[in-house]
This record gives C-alpha cells, structure tokens and sequence, in this order.
C-alpha cells in the first residue's frame, strides 16, 4: 500500500511539473511575442524599457496586463510616440483582448496574422502612418467589439469579411484612401456614415445585387 501511494504521489508531482513547464513556455512565447514588437518599433521615450525578455512571463512590463493565468490580455501603447512597424508576431497572442496602439507614426501595413487573436475586443490603431489593405483575416475575429483604423493611408476595399462579426459595434475607416463601396449588412447597417469619411475613392453605401462592391478598386 505504501509503494502504491507513493508512485501515485510521484505521478502528480510528474503531473503538476509538466503542467507548470507548459505554463512557463506558453508565459515565454508571450513574452518573445512583446519583445519581437519592440524590436520593430522605435521609442524615443523608453515607455517600452521596462519589457525585459529576460523575465520569466511580461507580466511585469508596463503598459501589459495580464489575467489571473498570467496570459497578456491588454497591451495599452497609445499615445506613447512610438514609430516603426507592427510585428507578426503579435498574432500568437491568443488571449489578447484590447490591442491599443493609437496616435504614434507606426508604418507599415496591418499584419494579417492579428486575424489570430480570436479573443481580440477591441483594435485602437487610429492615427498613425499605417499602408496598405484593411486584412481579409480581421474577419476571424469573431469577439470584435471596437476597429477603429481611421487617420492613416489604407488602401484597398472595406473587408466584406468584418459584415460576419457579429458582436461588431464601431467601425471607424475615415481618412484612409480606402475604395469600392460602403457595406450596408451584417452590423454595418448600424454604423455612421460619418464613420467612412474622408476617403476620396470610396462611393456611398452599395446597392446589394445592383453594383459591385469593389467596382475600379485597387
């Protein structure tokens, strides 16, 4: 009897060391997650110098917040005069919920991996420098809540993929250089027209089945 409690005490302590290595690798991809953005921005601040890979979780950094897992679920850089790019690496934040990354001069396009972030709430990319298309993947993102892209240079069409989110409440495109037309469907029938704006090349709310959403739309 004594042997047999011992190998099933053996087998839990086996059992809870496994489970608490998973934690801590899963807690460090977060972290090179982090630390691969910092490396593509620049800070003239220092408001990114507390983000030490060297820590066992980026539980500690400012500007994270993590839950009672210690898994990052806010990463709150608005405002913070940052430049730079947007990394891939972003997109195997898996439990992230608010990505806030307004008002700096970030560059460069919209990464297609943050199409990964299916806990994502709320995408506050607003006022900066951001290129290229809306992503097709940001239609995967099926808790979406809050995407406001608005004052950068985007091109291309409104993501027919964002009329499927249902849980989408604002939508804010304006001042971009974005074209085709204005989606009437899904959660878009609810969105001010105002929230599309300043688009030189984006016509007014479509006509289902008489036009062509992305009619001379490049």
């Amino acid at each position: 009897m004594a042997s047999r409690n011992y190998r099933w005490e053996l087998f839990a302590a086996s059992l809870i060391l496994t489970l608490a290595l998973i934690h801590l690798v899963e807690a460090n991809s977060e972290g090179d997650a982090l630390y691969a953005l910092r490396r593509s921005l620049t800070d003239p601040d220092h408001v990114l110098q507390s983000w030490d890979p060297t820590l066992v979780n980026p539980c500690t950094w400012f500007h994270v917040t993590c839950n009672q897992d210690n898994r990052v679920t806010r990463v709150d850089l608005g405002n913070s005069n940052l430049s730079g790019h947007l990394a891939p690496e972003l997109g195997k934040l898996e439990h992230l919920q608010y990505l806030e990354l307004y008002k700096n001069n970030i560059q460069g396009t919209i990464p297609s991996e943050l199409g990964n972030l299916k806990n994502l709430i709320s995408l506050d990319l607003y006022n900066n420098n951001l290129t290229g298309i809306v992503p097709t993947s940001l239609g995967k993102l099926k808790s979406l809540v809050f995407l406001r892209l608005n004052d950068n240079r985007l091109t291309g069409p409104i993501p027919r993929a964002l009329t499927a989110i249902p849980s989408l409440k604002v939508v804010d495109v304006s001042s971009n250089d974005l074209c085709g037309t204005i989606p009437t469907n899904g959660p878009f029938a609810h969105i001010p027209l105002q929230n599309f704006e300043n688009n030189p090349r984006l016509e007014g709310p479509e006509l289902l089945g008489l036009a062509s959403y992305d009619t001379n739309c490049t």
